[in-house]
């Protein structure tokens, strides 16, 4: 079993990626699993914790099945999977029904876990996306395309573990790709985990309100 839990993942991670301690960097987390993940790696680069809100839209009759994702913000990124659409046969109605049920959820989510707490500027930074693994792809593939609407300097995407061709197709999403782990064939996520309980809503807005907003280096520069 790679990883004990998801913090000890986190630490192995931020082992890995201490190079970018002096870069200054931000870290985000996809919730609610990638949060202990990422908290540890903040605490290791000293770097602000904030979340990237992202909801995957799966078919009708198959949830886990992503047609598509939605990714928070004043103008929602929607990113479509049409193979997914046509194989599923889903309509336009369906598909539109689905997005605004996980935009309802994420507003719920960005209520619960951030409050007023504003999202850091990402504009000129380095920016490390961490969940706690990849499986299809479809949620971190919108998560990283928001966040290039946003013009960062560098986008790094770090997780434990994914399949190997999943990496393969999101080489292009990001300046860098690091994971510890990489198989194939891969199966869920979890099953590289001894302990891969649920993460709480308390324990993502735990982690979040013990993180700076950003970090030491650009405080009272905007």
């Amino acid at each position: 079993m790679p990883f004990r839990d998801r913090t000890d993942a986190g630490r192995r991670l931020a082992r890995a990626l201490i190079g970018y301690k002096d870069q200054h960097p931000i870290v985000l987390a996809l919730p609610r699993g990638g949060v202990p993940v990422a908290a540890e790696v903040a605490r290791a680069l000293d770097a602000p914790l904030d979340l990237l809100l992202v909801r995957k839209i799966g078919v009708p009759f198959h949830a886990e099945l992503a047609m598509g994702a939605v990714v928070d913000g004043s103008a929602p990124l929607v990113v479509r999977n049409e193979d997914i659409i046509r194989m599923a046969r889903v309509s336009e109605a369906e598909f539109a029904a689905i997005r605004d049920h996980e935009l309802a959820e994420i507003k719920r989510r960005r209520i619960c876990y951030l409050g007023e707490r504003p999202h850091p500027d990402l504009k000129g930074r380095v920016v490390i996306v961490i969940d706690d693994g990849i499986a299809t792809g479809a949620s971190i593939r919108a998560a990283l395309r928001a966040v290039r609407k946003q013009k960062p300097s560098r986008v790094i995407l770090a997780v434990p573990v994914a399949p190997t061709s999943t990496l393969e197709e999101l080489s292009d999403e990001a300046d860098e790709i690091l994971c510890l782990e990489d198989h194939e064939p891969f199966g869920a996520v979890g099953a590289y985990y001894a302990d891969f309980g649920q993460t709480s809503d308390e324990e993502v807005t735990a982690l979040v309100a013990g993180s700076p907003v950003q970090s030491p280096a650009r405080a009272g520069t905007r």
